[in-house]
């Protein structure tokens, strides 16, 4: 039983291999090639590219149009992720080389499809990010991040917002209302950082700033203890300062 359990391995393996010699063929013909020419760049047997084809074209990795294969669903969606990690990797680095240059904690957070979402954080145990104790999709107006993306909002899209998630005091600091945070975003320039205080967690200042990046409604953020308060400041500028040649590193995307 052994022996014939160890003789399957190579068979296995060798059907993997196979078939992504054909993916790889697949991959260097823009508008497709038929059967023959795949299975002579894949230097395989003809009626194995054949097996293989149909197979790959069963699972969506490979599609047949007149006559030719090329990637199907299944092969752009494991680009389509590779890709999106990449991005996110760049991200990650990114912002640890800032958490480590500025020492505090850093945030990069994207308005996508009506919510707010984290993007990416960078902190130490010595400089830990804030904990997220309230649902921060929901909680927009308590923080800065939120703040800041929704002052780059039309007036249209942050209604629509603030309808889903009613604006409420989660401490004794939170804006009041939604006139007041109305007036307190229509007052700060887009330009401008977005400084809280205590209002999404006591104890913390935050901080953040406006990421322009094509139409996408993006922040990066730091936050501090309320004992270190007189860091926040030029600590946000210091990023603001050097945001711009961060994004041109990351060839940005943020369709992560």
């Amino acid at each position: 039983m052994a022996t014939a359990s160890n003789a399957a391995v190579p068979t296995l393996i060798g059907s993997v291999q196979r078939a992504l010699r054909l993916l790889e063929a697949v991959g260097t013909h823009l508008d497709g090639a038929p059967a023959k020419q795949l299975a002579r760049e894949a230097g395989l047997p003809l009626p194995t590219a054949y097996h293989l084809l149909r197979t790959l074209t069963h699972e969506g990795y490979l599609r047949r149009e007149n006559g030719v294969f090329v990637f199907g669903p299944a092969a752009e969606r494991l680009a389509d992720g590779g890709a999106r990690q990449s991005r996110r990797n760049k991200i990650t680095n990114s912002l640890g080389r800032w958490r480590d240059s500025i020492g505090v904690p850093v945030y990069f957070a994207v308005y996508r499809e009506g919510e707010i979402e984290i993007a990416g954080v960078a902190d130490t145990p010595s400089a830990p990010a804030v904990e997220e104790w309230a649902d921060f999709r929901e909680t927009g107006h308590a923080h800065a991040i939120g703040q800041c993306l929704l002052g780059q909002l039309d007036d249209r899209a942050r209604e629509d917002y603030l309808d889903r998630h009613p604006v409420e005091a989660i401490t004794p600091y939170t804006v009041r209302d939604r006139r007041a945070l109305s007036e307190r975003l229509a007052a700060t320039e887009r330009t401008q950082p977005v400084i809280e205080r205590q209002e999404y967690a006591l104890g913390t200042v935050c901080a953040a700033i406006p990421v322009t990046a094509g139409s996408s409604v993006a922040t990066m953020a730091i936050s501090v203890p309320l004992d270190q308060q007189e860091r926040l400041l030029p600590a946000i500028e210091r990023l603001r300062g050097e945001v711009g040649g961060l994004l041109g590193s990351l060839a940005f995307s943020i369709s992560i």
